[in-house]
């Protein structure tokens, strides 16, 4: 039997396995029942997914939620477009507003605190990546993600939408201080 040339027994898979064939298969199968048991293993004890949580919602009952902690925790204002800089209390729902093209509000937290961070789009399906963490979320409209975080280092974060939103979706970046 050739690679190159058909076989001659056209019912090819009534013919004998030889014994490297055999080995390549049984190796095959035990690496891919190794990597089927590691990935839920991975994800219970490898602390590599987030454990988000998600609620269906509308986008008025949340940008009501929004404002108010905006109205509350406000300490000042940022940006040409006066975008409002909150640093709410450790352990308090923090919530951030996804629309064509920008995150809303910015968010200022404390290192070593614990926070339940709400994310909604208003539009569009759009992404969350927080750098240099590399933690990446989608974010659906009528969806309300929560993600509980506790900042560990300070700094200045950077906020970047990471799917696709339109023309502007380059300009779709935000920070986060952590204190």
């Amino acid at each position: 039997m050739s690679a190159i040339l058909p076989p001659e027994d056209r019912v090819w898979w009534k013919q004998p396995l030889d014994r490297v064939e055999g080995t390549w298969v049984v190796i095959a199968l035990i690496w891919c029942l190794i990597m089927f048991f590691m990935m839920p293993y991975w994800h219970v004890f490898g602390k590599q997914n987030l454990a988000n949580e998600a609620y269906r919602t509308t986008p008025e009952v949340y940008m009501k939620k929004a404002q108010d902690m905006v109205d509350k925790f406000t300490v000042r204002t940022e940006t040409d477009q006066k975008i409002p800089v909150v640093a709410p209390p450790a352990g308090s729902d923090v919530y951030l507003v996804a629309r064509l093209w920008s995150w809303w509000p910015i968010l200022e937290l404390e290192a070593g605190k614990s926070y339940r961070i709400h994310l909604m789009s208003m539009d569009w399906l759009h992404g969350f990546s927080l750098q240099p963490e590399n933690i990446n979320i989608q974010v659906h409209p009528g969806y309300d993600h929560v993600l509980t975080v506790q900042p560990t280092r300070a700094g200045t974060y950077s906020i970047i939408c990471n799917e696709y939103c339109g023309i502007n979706h380059h300009t779709m970046s935000s920070k986060l201080y952590v204190k």
